[in-house]
């Protein structure tokens, strides 16, 4: 529950909680839980767990039909209801040694396969704004409110910056990843720098950032379902309270861990 945990039982009806009762009876016909956990379903502000599925090895581009639909239902197994789906939107083309577009094309497949109705859990859009690239707002542009997305982030990978603060990690990265030569990362260096520079403040100009918090036991939970599903605007959702979306999940704990013994998404069984 929002405060803390309590024995008790949960009812659900046309994809919405109906009842929350307190004390150990089973209704006739009910899911006996056996002391599992039940609480909101999970909602994943940023994965790039879809990206795992499309190049499952370096040079290898998956049809991307079943991989959104396998992605999908591995979310569905542990537990994750609402998935922010991360599409990086910026692209590094003039080096000859950067990353073309690719979002707005994911973006209608992922959206294609979810009005099928073909996947299990709600997948909505995030845009993960990439300040050192030559194409950031261009890209942006081509994302409207029909696109479900819910979140736009900045990332900043000019070395130097953030993630690559360390150039000698980013030396590691780079030449591991690329087999760039040291006069190839120098060169790379140079031209990342100076791009970031030239478009660091317009870009950040142009998105936001979301936050998140943390707390004791009993709201652990909440930053991983409430919490977002606020951070999101996603009212809808995120706890367990009457009227709300039936997204639920049922957990068995063992040791310090647990597993998903089933997920529901608006009152339906997917997992």
């Amino acid at each position: 529950m929002p405060d803390g945990v309590c024995r008790g039982s949960i009812v659900f009806a046309d994809g919405v909680i109906r009842a929350i009762d307190d004390g150990a009876s089973v209704a006739a016909g009910a899911i006996d839980c056996d002391g599992d956990l039940v609480k909101p379903g999970l909602i994943e502000l940023h994965t790039d767990n879809l990206e795992r599925h499309i190049q499952p090895r370096p040079g290898v581009d998956w049809p991307h039909a079943p991989a959104i639909i396998a992605h999908d239902a591995e979310l569905a197994g542990v537990g994750i209801t609402t998935v922010f789906d991360a599409l990086r939107v910026g692209s590094l083309i003039s080096t000859g040694r950067g990353y073309g577009e690719y979002a707005r094309g994911m973006a209608d497949e992922i959206l294609a396969a979810r009005n099928a109705g073909v996947l299990r859990v709600n997948h909505l859009i995030h845009l993960r704004a990439e300040v050192c690239s030559e194409t950031l707002t261009s890209e942006l542009a081509k994302f409207g409110p029909e696109d479900c997305v819910g979140i736009v982030s900045l990332m900043d990978h000019t070395p130097g910056q953030r993630q690559f603060a360390d150039l000698a990690q980013l030396r590691r990265y780079m030449r591991g990843k690329y087999g760039l030569t040291e006069e190839e990362f120098q060169a790379h260096v140079e031209v990342q720098t100076a791009l970031g520079n030239r478009v660091r403040a317009s870009h950040e100009q142009a998105t936001v950032e979301a936050a998140r918090a943390w707390g004791d036991p009993a709201r652990g939970i909440s930053t991983v379902t409430s919490a977002p599903a606020q951070a999101t605007g996603l009212d809808d959702r995120g706890r367990l309270e009457i009227g709300k979306r039936a997204d639920v999940v049922r957990v068995h704990r063992f040791g310090k861990g647990g597993a998903v013994r089933g997920t529901w998404v608006s009152g339906n069984r997917v997992a």
